[in-house]
């Protein structure tokens, strides 16, 4: 007789609450083959997305189609039966059901019939992009007023003899109870759920483009979705932590790039405090430096009333800003940015200022709130002006379940399935070595400083408002903006004040850090992935942040194959120096992709006349054979839950733990 296995309590306890869901043996026996089942399926589909600064368009059209995915799944099924202009249809579609259906219904000549084979083709898009997963998973994905009736169509051929007339009067009830328009939107959801099975945000969500706010409802809604932080995220969530250094820079660049809708319209902040201190104080001041940056459609609109206005805006909350940043630099020795004080450099008879040993002459020095003698104290004025509008943004509720979202599905780095996603860099010294950082007393690099940071972001969110740990919290989130090499901004200084104030580019230099020429190493890349714990040829870094510049021939690929950007240019202000409308990146059960975007030319045209993304894909790295979920991050998790109910078996059989006729609610 065989020795009986010895139980530690912490798995006494483990099987104990193991066997409520499971409470006998044919019950744990069921789930093991189950879980067994999956773990020989193909992987699923990873979307990699970076930088897409408030294109919601953009953004969602490419969301939609999966960078290509769902138009090339069509173009497999049906190059041979349907024109190209009928699958670009059927993908318009599948992007957009609801509005297409509507331009579609004033051209179909024989509704029924339109739909009757759609269905058909919609259906086997279907069947096609769900393979690989398990009948159970794609059943849950479905909407549930549909769910029956969709996989009764998809796991039912048509094809078959004894099924076909089974097959098509479910197609024709639908059809006949005129439910055809939603069951066709239900089918396309599924569809594009199918498509992607996780995405991974790669920073940079907000800025520049008109509705961030609406890119984050679509990632709300998403089922599987994470998010590395991008230094403009971590902008809005210090601004929604109560930052009011980080508001009056969200309000300044909102401001100069005319890019308002997403805080009065998408996060409904009113500007009226701002614009009325503005027009009292700024009123007789010279603000031509401030000028907002205007597209020809606001151009013709704005009357000369409205620039003024913005213009001194966008002036009163610059000087709010270069106040609020000198106070948290001299807060903050250990930051070593002592260089970043300017306000007191400022020489007003000589109207220059001298930066790094440098005199340079400034186009405006018109400051009416500046006090030589004390230039970072706020006026009694501006203080209120900025507590207001820094109380707006606190309790937004949009903006804070967006933050809140950000929080708790976002980091600064993930590990993903051998893979390191972070927006920015990892900070290199010169020779390659990880850069050092003295923060609390305590000298960090590498994973220990990006660890110590994530945690400094959620304490200025999560700790009582008010707090000195709060507000030493929040300090570090405006250093995570823009301080001396920080991982999510990689440059040596932030020249907003050169920028507005001195006409030379020269001066207007940003550094980056030496990491954006070392990534070009392999070897380089190989350090970075050991420190975080990855080695193997299939592991990658992934990153954002500084755009490609793919009109001058530089590849998104570093490091021989080892490092990936996916910062293409989304932004349209970034388009003319890259070259194209971004990248993406997509990884599945047989290679890795990277797919290089052109501008989208809007929501309406592709949906009026079928317009696409035309996209470039090329294959950078194949597998050796077809991976299946038992190699992924969740296979792992699969197995540990499979040697789990093997010990609970065990355990039955041992009788140390009792069977059960049914399972108990787990409390």
């Amino acid at each position: 007789m065989k020795e009986q296995r010895q139980y530690s309590d912490n798995e006494l306890h483990m099987l104990k609450m193991l066997s409520r869901m499971y409470p006998n043996l044919r019950a744990a026996g069921t789930e093991i083959i189950n879980l067994q089942a999956i773990l020989n399926l193909p992987r699923g589909c990873e979307h990699f997305i970076s930088d897409v600064h408030g294109e919601h368009e953009a953004f969602l059209h490419i969301l939609n189609s999966c960078s290509g995915v769902v138009r090339e799944r069509i173009d497999l099924l049906f190059a041979d039966s349907l024109s190209p202009q009928e699958r670009a249809q059927l993908a318009t579609l599948i992007y957009y059901p609801e509005e297409k259906l509507e331009q579609l219904c004033a051209q179909i000549e024989d509704p029924d019939e339109w739909y009757r084979v759609t269905l058909h083709r919609l259906i086997e898009v279907c069947r096609l992009m769900s393979e690989r997963y398990s009948r159970s998973k794609v059943r849950k994905a479905m909407p549930p007023d549909y769910a029956y009736i969709i996989d009764e169509l998809l796991y039912t051929h048509g094809e078959e003899i004894d099924k076909r007339d089974y097959f098509e009067n479910i197609i024709q009830t639908i059809i006949e109870i005129d439910q055809a328009p939603e069951f066709i939107a239900a089918v396309c959801a599924l569809i594009k759920w199918a498509a992607v099975d996780h995405l991974h945000l790669v920073g940079d969500i907000f800025d520049r483009g008109p509705r961030a706010d609406v890119i984050m409802d679509s990632l709300l809604a998403h089922h599987s979705v994470d998010v590395q932080w991008g230094n403009h995220d971590v902008l809005w969530m210090g601004a929604a932590s109560g930052s009011r250094t980080l508001v009056a820079t969200v309000l300044a660049n909102s401001i100069h790039y005319n890019n308002l809708e997403v805080v009065e319209t998408g996060y409904g902040i009113s500007l009226r405090p701002l614009s009325v201190f503005a027009n009292e104080v700024y009123s007789r001041c010279d603000v031509s430096r401030f000028a907002v940056k205007l597209n020809e459609q606001d151009e013709a609109s704005a009357t000369e009333k409205d620039k003024l206005l913005s213009a001194r805006m966008h002036k009163a909350i610059t000087v709010i800003l270069f106040k609020l940043e000198g106070q948290k630099i001299l807060r903050h020795p250990e930051y070593r940015m002592d260089d970043r004080l300017l306000l007191d450099k400022i020489d007003y008879e000589r109207r220059s200022i001298c930066i790094d040993g440098v005199e340079w002459p400034l186009a405006d020095t018109d400051f009416p709130t500046v006090d030589p003698a004390d230039p970072y104290t706020l006026t009694a004025e501006e203080s209120a002006v900025i507590d207001r509008l820094t109380d707006s943004f606190r309790h937004s509720e949009k903006l804070q379940r967006h933050v809140s979202f950000l929080y708790s599905s976002g980091s600064l780095y993930k590990i993903y399935n051998g893979n390191l996603l972070f927006h920015g860099c990892i900070p290199l010294t010169e020779t390659g070595e990880l850069m050092c950082f003295r923060l609390d007393g305590v000298e960090r690099r590498g994973k220990d400083f990006l660890d110590y940071l994530d945690t400094a972001a959620r304490r200025a969110y999560y700790l009582r408002y008010g707090s000195a740990e709060r507000k030493l919290a929040m300090d570090l989130l405006w250093f995570l903006w823009a301080g001396r090499n920080s991982p999510i901004f990689g440059r040596d200084r932030m020249t907003t004040f050169e920028r507005r104030l001195i006409d030379d580019p020269k001066a207007w230099t940003e550094p980056k850090n030496a990491y954006y020429t070392l990534y070009e190493d392999p070897e380089i890349c190989e350090k970075i992935l050991r420190e975080f714990g990855l080695e193997g040829p299939h592991c990658h870094i992934i990153n954002g942040h500084v755009p490609v510049k793919a009109r001058k021939g530089e590849s998104p690929v570093k490091g021989g194959g080892k490092l990936i950007v996916i910062d293409g240019g989304f932004c349209k202000a970034y388009q003319p120096t890259s070259g194209i409308a971004g990248y993406t990146l997509i990884c599945n059960s047989r290679s890795l992709r990277i797919v290089a975007h052109q501008p989208f030319v809007g929501r309406e045209r592709a949906i009026r006349e079928n317009y696409d993304i035309a996209s470039q894909t090329t294959i950078f790295e194949r597998m050796e054979a077809r991976q299946k979920i038992r190699e992924t991050d969740i296979g792992r998790e699969i197995q540990a839950r499979i040697d789990d109910l093997n010990l609970l078996l065990k355990a039955y059989r041992d009788g140390v733990i009792r069977e059960n006729d049914r399972p108990t609610a787990v409390k």
